[in-house]
Formats: structure tokens, sequence, C-alpha cells
């Protein structure tokens, strides 16, 4: 008996994306490998998830990630694939990091440009989603979650070592929600 091999599962890195501006026009497409490699400013969503309580999901990033490999993240999201919406990313990253069907769709906040240290630049489209079901993240994507209030987020900004891009995000919503920004 001569066993199947199974198609091996895209990698990642071969996900089209589509490169913009600085004006968030689209001026291309590219892998994501590459984009990554070449610094090419592409388009990324940032979902904030809380439960019924209001608290926040947390996780750590699994190492094997492209970018920012075992990190925290106070946000679930993504890169927005070729073609696609923000909001349908939003909506199809949040379902796949949580793990959950019968999300509603994200509510849209804000947008900003990040510029990362490296030479990194994405569009990145910040939502806020409520869910008050279990929850099952992809392993592949999260080693570690929990539903923390805000108080205690707050409390690890400084102690843990958070994803650039999220926290930036992170900085940004509290800035808005003081009236700031």
């Amino acid at each position: 008996m001569s066993e199947q091999r199974q198609p091996a599962a895209p990698s990642p890195a071969d996900e089209v994306l589509d490169i913009v501006d600085a004006a968030d026009r689209v001026v291309g497409r590219a892998p994501r490998g590459e984009a990554y490699a070449r610094g090419l400013r592409h388009r990324c969503v940032f979902v904030l998830a809380r439960d019924g309580q209001g608290r926040i999901f947390v996780h750590r990033r699994t190492p094997g990630k492209l970018v920012f490999p075992s990190r925290y993240d106070m946000f679930v999201g993504g890169v927005v694939a070729a073609g696609e919406s923000y909001d349908e990313a939003a909506l199809r990253e949040a379902r796949e990091e949580l793990g959950v069907s019968g999300l509603p769709s994200p509510t849209p906040l804000f947008r900003f440009l990040y510029e990362g240290p490296e030479g990194q630049s994405w569009w990145s489209a910040v939502y806020e989603v409520r869910w008050d079901g279990p929850v099952e993240p992809q392993v592949e994507e999260v080693a570690w979650h929990a539903f923390l209030a805000e108080e205690e987020v707050e409390a690890r900004l400084a102690e843990w070592d958070w994803v650039p891009d999220g926290f930036e995000a992170y900085r940004l919503l509290r800035e808005r929600r003081a009236g700031r920004g």
C-alpha cells in the first residue's frame, strides 16, 4: 500500500499582499515574505477583542511567527490579503485567531500608518469586537492567552515584551478615548 502525501499547507510568506503608498493607495502586489524582506508598505488589521465582562483578549505569539515571534499582543489580527478590504480582513483574522464562528463584524475605530524602527511600514486599521462565547485560539498563532481586565493590561505594559505595532495601536486608542487623539 503506498502512502499518499497531503499537499503542504501554503506558507504565510507566500500570501500575496497589496503594496500601498503613504496615502494607502494600492501601487502593486507582492508575496508577504518579499514585502517583509524589502520593507514594502502593506495593510494590517488590529482587533481588540473583549469578552462579556469587558476584559481584553491578550496572547503571546508563537515562536514561529514571521514578525515579532514570542511577544505579547492585546490585539488579534494580521495582514490584509491582496484585494481584501480592511473590514473583511478584520472579521477573518479575528475569527481565525480566536477560533470562533459566528463572531459579529468588528467595529472600525481608526487607521494609522505604523512606521517601525527597522524600516517596517504598514497601514493599520484598528477595530473592536465583543465575544461572549468560548475561544479556541489557533495553536500555530497563539502560545498562551487570557482575558485580562484593562487595569491588568495597563499594569503589564511596562513588564511584558509587546509587539511594537500593537503597542502603538493601543497607545493611540487610549489617547483617543482620553480625548487627546
